[in-house]
């Protein structure tokens, strides 16, 4: 067992990389969808997916994006997973023909309430950790279960004192 907080084994993503991530993630999932490769819609899960899925919307032309909005943080906190708001029903169905984008997997709790609404939708994230592994389709990078990953969208640029000196 450690004392470690969170944000002590960081793993710091800038705008650059999840860029790459993300279209490294659109290269991976081009050409698979059902309807001969082609994707009918992307759905971001809010808020974390909303960057990579605009970059991956764009990457695979795709034009119909929505979103579910899934609660599952409070700050660092996980708690029970909740939908504040569903995307366009007739779009989903049960999910067949749709890429469900999210930043990272981590518990797998958000991904197994959104797959159980839509089983036939291909989830994809950027990055994942063992433990939420499973409920994801594609993914690019695998991080351990104790990293706290750091978003771009999260952090802010702020001047920092050197070491020595004050010059």
């Amino acid at each position: 067992m450690t004392d470690r907080l969170p944000h002590e084994k960081g793993f710091h993503i800038s705008w650059d990389q999840i860029h790459r991530d993300a279209r490294a993630l659109a290269w991976r999932l081009d050409g698979h969808g059902p309807d001969d490769g082609a994707w009918k819609a992307v759905v971001a899960i809010t808020r974390g997916g909303m960057a990579p899925a605009m970059i991956i919307s764009r990457e695979l032309d795709i034009r119909t994006v929505d979103t579910i909005s899934v609660k599952s943080y409070d700050h660092q906190s996980q708690s029970s997973a909740k939908v504040l708001k569903a995307p366009d029903a007739e779009l989903m169905g049960d999910g067949t023909g749709i890429l469900v984008i999210d930043d990272l997997v981590d518990s797998g709790k958000t991904l197994e309430l959104v797959r159980d609404l839509y089983p036939n939708a291909h989830f994809a994230t950027v990055y994942a950790k063992p433990k939420g592994r499973p409920m994801v389709d594609t993914f690019i990078t695998e991080v351990s279960q104790d990293t706290w990953i750091f978003f771009p969208w999260d952090m802010a640029l702020q001047y920092v004192e050197p070491y020595r000196g004050k010059d």
